[in-house]
C-alpha cells in the first residue's frame, strides 16, 4: 500500500506542473528526443532537463538510447504510474458512487 501511495504522490506531484503535462501530451504522440521536446515547449534545454528529471524520478517517462548517436536519448511514456493513479481514482469514484446511492435510497424512502 505504501509503495502505491508513494508512487501516486510522485505522479501527482509531477503532473502538477503545466510544462510537464505538456511534455506528457507530446510524448503521447510518440517517443521524442529532449531537444525536440525543449523546442516544442519553447524552453531551454537545461530548463527542460529539470522537468525531465522529475518525470523520470516519478517513473512517468523513461529515456532510452536513440539509435546510432549514443548521446541521443529518446523519451517515452511509461504506463505503470498512470495505471496506479487510475486505480486509486476508481476507488475514490466507487466510494462516492456508494455514498450518493445511499443518499438517493434515503431520500426515496423518506418522501
Amino acid at each position: 500500500m505504501n509503495t502505491n501511495v508513494n508512487e501516486i504522490d510522485a505522479t501527482l506531484a509531477a503532473l502538477a506542473d503545466p510544462t510537464r503535462r505538456k511534455v506528457i501530451d507530446l510524448l503521447r504522440e510518440g517517443p521524442r528526443p529532449a531537444g525536440e521536446l525543449a523546442q516544442a515547449v519553447q524552453m531551454s534545454a537545461p530548463a527542460l532537463s529539470r522537468h525531465l528529471r522529475v518525470l523520470r524520478a516519478s517513473g512517468i517517462v523513461q529515456a532510452e538510447a536513440g539509435g546510432a548517436d549514443a548521446r541521443l536519448r529518446l523519451y517515452t511514456l511509461r504506463q505503470q504510474p498512470f495505471t496506479a493513479l487510475q486505480s486509486w481514482l476508481d476507488q475514490v469514484q466507487a466510494f462516492w458512487a456508494e455514498q450518493l446511492g445511499s443518499f438517493k435510497d434515503h431520500v426515496e424512502r423518506t418522501r
